[in-house]
């Protein structure tokens, strides 16, 4: 199944947190290169890697990355996964969730990185407030993008962002949410949300935060 459709621009939130002290970095899921190109002009003698999977993506990203493995991350032998060490620091730029196992990747990673490094990432939020109106109706579809993308194997929310990557041996020391301007929509559904949580003994304002953010930023540190 073909991937989401790369995009040209590059996430300034993700981008925004990357450590620019950063010698060499591995981006999964390099698209078109628009990451790459962003942080290179701003960092370059960095070392960027592109890990993709997709063939006319790979050829797109490798005019910006100082090298592109053009294949899934998943799937490396690990004569490949150990040449993307010593790196510094990992970017997953909304592809976590198109990973089978992205738990046992994050702890294969932390075994290898540089005890200095870091993993940033953008991840969607499942729990935002756009999936819970279309659950609520039945109205669950795969679409070509966005938060119903069809090529989603895992979905995450605030909370399971932090227990994957506490279980894979990090802590989270930076990031924040990404928020659409879509407030007129959400207003008529935010009460809603916050009466169902308090049904189920939840905390109400904690439910209206948590599904206000369409994307998380974090970036999480080996401890």
């Amino acid at each position: 199944m073909k991937q989401t459709p790369a995009l040209d621009i590059a996430n300034p939130d993700l981008l925004a947190i990357i450590p620019r002290q950063s010698a060499c970095v591995v981006e999964v899921g390099s698209g078109s290169g628009a990451l790459a190109r962003a942080f290179k002009a701003i960092c370059p003698a960095c070392h960027y890697t592109g890990v993709e999977i997709e063939a006319d993506y790979a050829k797109a990203s490798a005019r910006f990355c100082d090298r592109v493995v053009h294949a899934s991350i998943e799937s490396l032998d690990e004569q490949t996964f150990e040449s993307l060490f010593p790196s510094d620091c990992w970017i997953f730029g909304d592809s976590l969730e198109h990973l089978v196992d992205p738990w046992h990747l994050l702890a294969k990673i932390r075994k290898s990185i540089d005890p200095a490094g870091c993993v940033v990432a953008c991840i969607p939020n499942a729990q935002h407030w756009s999936v819970q109106a279309r659950l609520a109706c039945g109205l669950f579809r795969y679409e070509d993008s966005g938060l119903l993308d069809r090529t989603h194997l895992r979905w995450f929310t605030r909370q399971t962002i932090v227990e994957m990557f506490t279980a894979a041996g990090y802590s989270i020391v930076d990031g924040g949410s990404r928020v659409l301007d879509d407030a007129a929509k959400r207003e008529l559904v935010l009460p809603a949300i916050a009466a169902f949580a308090r049904a189920i003994t939840a905390d109400p304002e904690e439910a209206m935060r948590d599904a206000v953010a369409f994307q998380y930023v974090v970036r999480a540190v080996p401890v």
